[in-house]
């Protein structure tokens, strides 16, 4: 967007506001604005006054902040109020909407009291809450639109007084592409106590590098730390997968089933891993049974996949040829997602 439209989107959220009565419009111009350089400080001024001028019609909408516009006037006058928390989390739904904008270059979230006062856990739910919509943070134009968010967890983690805390900005990092960071901040939350989550981000940077000997390393720690969590257990399983040793993995989500018979998930990897340990008719049956009750996920297709072999040089290509083939072509159906 040039100067010039940004220009004319404000002139035209002024006579929306003005004029024609209509603040929702209004806040959708401003928005633009925002968006075309978050760093201006002229939308947020105007903002502000069109709030002194019509508080009743901006509460009204500013109450349901189901639109992105809504939802980033909010996190502003938020912060003018004082609630700092409350500013922090409404940007970060905004981010996790449309992360290659830099929203964070606001000025307001720059000032000093955002990162003094604002509290360590709000701010950890925010930065996490921008990976909520499943895209990728660590493009390079994502990278630099993120990049205030990254100054800014760095700089609470140190104030933050739970490892649990500084575990999360560790996860956030991670997202971002920065894994030598995030080891840094999981060192750190060490320094204030073990906790389980660091050892899991840990783990999960490691595995990410495919250093599945580190991950499983971490994995134990955080099971020592918490031995009645059977997620870890299931965790554990995946990387004796990925290693190709079936056994241990079925071995691994029987226990994990010890303390959670229900769970569906660990129900349908231990039928997975029973399967592909000991290929057969029923036990095919069970897996897809088991995955069944899955939704559609990149995990229950990464389970099924183990009832297929997708070309003569896949490693389960000695998977036995006299498997039924309504239940191969079920598998199918719902590797598909059906």
């Amino acid at each position: 967007m040039t100067d010039r439209s940004v220009a004319a989107g404000l002139a035209l959220a002024r006579v929306l506001a003005h004029c024609a009565d209509d603040p929702a419009a209004a806040l959708g111009q401003l928005a633009g604005a925002v968006a075309a350089d978050p760093a201006d400080p002229e939308p947020y001024a105007l903002l502000a006054e069109l709030r002194a001028e019509r508080p009743a019609e901006l509460g009204a909408l500013l109450a349901r902040a189901n639109t992105l516009s809504t939802v980033l006037a909010r996190s502003y006058f938020c912060f003018l109020d004082g609630e700092l928390d409350e500013a922090v989390l409404a940007l970060g739904a905004v981010a996790g909407a449309r992360p290659a904008v830099a929203w964070a270059a606001a000025p307001w979230f720059g000032d000093p009291r955002v990162a003094a006062l604002v509290d360590p856990e709000a701010l950890a739910e925010a930065a996490l809450r921008i990976g909520d919509h499943g895209h990728p943070l660590d493009v390079p134009a994502v990278a630099e639109a993120l990049a205030p968010w990254v100054a800014a967890v760095e700089a609470v983690a140190g104030r933050a007084p739970q490892p649990e805390t500084v575990a999360r900005y560790a996860l956030f990092l991670r997202m971002c592409g920065l894994p030598e960071r995030s080891f840094a901040l999981c060192d750190r939350a060490d320094a204030l106590a073990p906790a389980m989550l660091t050892e899991v981000v840990r783990a999960g940077t490691w595995r990410e590098r495919g250093d599945l000997d580190r991950a499983a390393d971490a994995f134990e720690r955080a099971l020592l730390l918490d031995p009645a969590n059977w997620s870890l257990h299931l965790d554990l399983a995946d990387l004796d997968a990925v290693r190709g040793d079936f056994a241990s993995a079925a071995a691994r989500t029987a226990r994990g089933l010890e303390l959670e018979p229900a769970e569906p998930t660990l129900r349908a990897a231990h039928a997975a891993y029973r399967f592909r340990l000991a290929p057969s008719a029923p036990a095919l049956r069970e897996l897809l049974d088991a995955a069944g009750a899955l939704p559609p996920s990149p995990y229950r297709r990464q389970l099924l996949d183990l009832a297929r072999a997708t070309d003569a040089t896949d490693p389960l290509a000695d998977l036995p040829t006299d498997l039924p083939a309504d239940l191969l072509a079920e598998a199918d159906r719902l590797r598909d997602g059906n």
